[in-house]
């Protein structure tokens, strides 16, 4: 049986952060940033890095606030994932990314990045976090 390969997506109004796992399915591999706010355009990549890739598996990250709550942009994500399953013909799962842009902000600051080098890559980076969280949830619940 062949390892599942995981795209972890982080959606947004300009950019989309993109990070594949490695070929085994067990870390976090490359990561990439889609830079466009049209909706048909950032599904067109995606659907295309999913062939490319051979991904097994999407995810894709959820606003939701610092109670759990769902985010006021919750209904628009959910519309995007259920766009994506359709232009994919696979499931999305959504998962909750609440801190990832900041904890992206602050590692990329720490790493010396200056705010517009950070704006360029932060979404990349928020796309890891998801995918370490999410493949991490899934070796503990293995």
């Amino acid at each position: 049986m062949r390892p599942l390969r995981v795209m972890a997506i982080d959606y947004g109004d300009a950019h989309t952060g993109v990070a594949l796992s490695d070929p085994t399915g067990l870390l976090a591999g490359t990561a990439t940033t889609i830079h466009s706010w049209r909706e048909e355009e950032v599904l067109k990549q995606l659907v295309q890095m999913i062939r490319e890739n051979r991904v097994d598996e999407l995810v894709m990250g959820f606003p939701r606030n610092m109670d759990g709550t769902e985010g006021p942009r919750a209904e628009l994500y959910r519309s995007f994932a259920q766009k994506l399953e359709v232009a994919s013909g696979m499931p999305v799962k959504l998962w909750d990314e609440r801190r990832t842009t900041v904890d992206a902000h602050r590692i990329l600051q720490e790493s010396g990045k200056n705010a517009k080098k950070r704006k360029k890559t932060v979404d990349a980076v928020a796309a890891s976090l998801i995918l370490e969280g999410y493949l991490n949830f899934k070796r503990l619940r293995g």
